[in-house]
């Protein structure tokens, strides 16, 4: 071989031992940034065209807010029962949304803020009601402090409503709009009347590449 030949080959070695150890270097990843708390009332950080926590919150308060002026529920001797949870609360709309962060909501401030005025059931855990009464009837526990009743109880009225949107989108710009109603009643609960009604609405565009969870 001739003295070419070993220069080159050397070099060759030296040129791959140089790079094995950068190719066999772990890749590091990138540093995430720290979580930061918000304002539930602000504006998202992630902006769509959906319903944002600020709209949760604004709608539920403005809700509650009404249902304490209306005088078939206020100016009652005898407290009325209600049924504030999602089951009626229907979502028509093009979004996903979890439908109990509005009632929930909604119900929370009204026992807070009714003073006794209303009586709230909790119709969504008449099986844990029920449950228990059966363990009663049987002997198996004893009947509490309260008394025994001859059923759980009726409701006098129920929240019900549904959420509607209307979207548009530009095919050239890939700009959303998006329409969004949410209704809310009050239904008489023995004769089918709805004693109280009232809409939260708003309308957003965007270019909507913010997937709601």
């Amino acid at each position: 071989m001739s003295s070419k030949s070993i220069s080159a080959a050397f070099a060759a070695l030296l040129a791959l031992s140089a790079v094995g150890p950068a190719l066999a270097a772990p890749k590091l990843k990138p540093q995430g940034s720290a979580t930061v708390y918000r304002d539930t009332t602000s504006p998202d950080g992630v902006k769509g065209v959906g319903t944002e926590s600020q709209d949760i919150v604004s709608m539920s308060d403005a809700m509650v807010r009404d249902l304490l002026t209306v005088p078939e529920l206020m100016n009652r001797p005898t407290p009325p029962r209600i049924i504030v949870d999602p089951k009626f609360f229907r979502n028509e709309s093009s979004e996903i949304i979890d439908k109990a962060l509005i009632t929930d909501r909604i119900r929370v401030n009204l026992i807070r803020s009714a003073q006794g005025r209303m009586r709230f059931i909790g119709r969504e855990y008449a099986a844990a009601v029920e449950e228990e009464r059966d363990l009663k009837d049987s002997g198996k526990v004893d009947v509490g402090t309260t008394g025994r009743t001859k059923a759980q109880a009726g409701a006098d009225y129920r929240l019900v409503g549904r959420i509607g949107t209307r979207d548009a989108v530009d095919t050239k710009t890939g700009v959303t709009s998006r329409f969004s109603q949410y209704t809310f009643e009050l239904l008489d609960m023995e004769y089918g009347e709805i004693i109280w009604s009232n809409l939260y609405e708003f309308k957003k565009e965007n270019r909507d590449d913010v997937v709601y969870r």
